[in-house]
C-alpha cells in the first residue's frame, strides 16, 4: 500500500513539473499541439523500448473467456489514448475564457467526480475516511490555488473545465478496466502510442507539428516525453493497487509540487494558503494509509474486494 502510494505521488510529480516546460515551449513559438505529439511520441519511443528491454506479463484469461485484445489493438488505443487526449484538450480549451488558476480549481473537483462515479456504481465503498480525506483533499487545493473569483467565472470556461474533471474522473476507472487482463505497462504503452498518434494527427492538420521547434522546444517536448513515461508507470502501477479513488486523491499533490518547482527554479514565494494547502494535501494522503476495520466481522474477506480495479469487479 505505502508502495503503490509512493509511485502515484511520484508520477503526480512528474506530471506536476510538465507544465512550465510546456511554457518553455509555447515561449519559442510552437503551438500546442505539436508540443504535445512529440511529447506522446517521446513518451511511446521509451515505453515501447523499455517493454522490449523488460516484457511485461499480462494476467491470464479465465477459461471461457473471450481472450483479452493486445494493448496495440486499435480498440484499447483509442480508449487509452482518445481519453488521455480529451482530458488534455478540453482543459486547454477552458484556458480561452477562464483563468489558470481558476481552470485549475475546478479540475482538480475530479477527485469528487471519481468518489461520486464509484459510489454510484457500486465499485468501491463511500466510508467516512474517504469522505475525510476528500474534504482535505479538495481544501487543500482551494487554499494554494483560491478560491474561484465570481467575476472570472465565465460560463463557457466552467462548463469545459468541469467536463474536463467528470471525463477524467470516468477515465480513471476505464484505465482500471484495461488493467484487468492487462500489466501496467501495456496500458501505459497503449495511452502513449494511442495519444501520440492522435495529436500527431492534430498537429499535421493544422500544419504546427514543425513550426517554429526551436532547439529549446524541442528539448522541452522531449523532456515532458521521459516525464510523461514515468508518470504513466508509476500512476498505473499505483492505480492497480489502491483503487480510483485513493489514486485520485493522491494525485493532488501535483499543484503542490508545481508550486515548490515555481520557488526552486523561478524564485517564486509560498505564501501561507500554499503551506496549509499542502499540509492538507499530505494530511489526506496519510488519512488514506489508515488501514479500514470492517464493521461486520463476517464481511472481512470481502471488504476490500472493490479497493483492487485490477480485477474485474462484475
Amino acid at each position: 500500500m505505502v508502495r503503490a502510494t509512493l509511485l502515484v505521488a511520484l508520477s503526480a510529480c512528474c506530471f506536476g513539473s510538465i507544465s512550465p516546460l510546456t511554457v518553455i515551449a509555447l515561449k519559442s513559438g510552437a503551438a500546442l499541439q505539436g508540443v504535445q505529439a512529440w511529447r506522446y511520441l517521446t513518451t511511446a519511443v521509451l515505453l515501447v523500448a523499455y517493454a522490449a528491454w523488460r516484457p511485461s506479463s499480462a494476467r491470464p484469461a479465465l477459461a471461457g473467456l473471450r481472450p483479452t485484445a493486445p494493448w496495440y489493438s486499435p480498440r484499447v488505443l483509442l480508449i487509452a489514448g482518445g481519453g488521455q487526449a480529451a482530458v488534455a484538450t478540453l482543459a486547454l480549451l477552458a484556458l480561452r475564457w477562464i483563468p489558470a488558476a481558476t481552470s485549475a480549481f475546478l479540475f482538480y473537483t475530479y477527485p469528487a467526480w471519481v468518489t461520486i462515479l464509484t459510489a454510484v456504481r457500486g465499485t468501491e465503498r463511500l466510508d467516512v475516511v474517504r469522505v475525510a480525506a476528500l474534504v482535505l483533499s479538495l481544501g487543500g487545493i482551494a487554499a494554494m490555488v483560491g478560491a474561484p473569483d465570481a467575476a472570472s467565472l465565465n460560463p463557457i470556461g466552467v462548463i469545459t473545465v468541469l467536463s474536463a474533471a467528470v471525463v477524467y474522473a470516468g477515465y480513471i476507472p476505464v484505465l482500471s478496466a484495461l488493467q484487468r487482463d492487462r500489466a501496467p505497462l501495456d496500458v501505459a504503452r497503449a495511452i502513449a502510442v494511442g495519444g501520440g498518434a492522435l495529436f500527431v494527427v492534430w498537429a499535421l492538420a493544422t500544419g504546427t507539428l514543425f513550426a517554429h521547434f526551436t532547439v529549446t522546444a524541442v528539448g522541452a517536448s522531449m523532456l515532458q516525453g521521459v516525464l510523461s513515461a514515468g508518470a504513466f508507470i508509476g500512476f498505473l502501477s499505483g492505480l492497480a493497487h489502491l483503487g480510483a479513488v485513493r489514486t485520485a486523491i493522491t494525485s493532488t499533490i501535483e499543484p503542490f509540487w508545481t508550486t515548490l518547482l515555481g520557488l526552486v527554479l523561478l524564485g517564486q514565494p509560498i505564501g501561507s494558503g500554499t503551506l496549509v494547502g499542502g499540509a492538507a494535501i499530505m494530511g489526506a494522503v496519510l488519512l488514506l494509509q489508515r488501514p479500514h476495520v470492517p464493521s461486520d466481522a463476517s464481511r472481512s474477506s470481502t471488504s476490500h474486494e472493490g479497493d483492487h480495479p485490477g480485477r474485474p469487479n462484475s
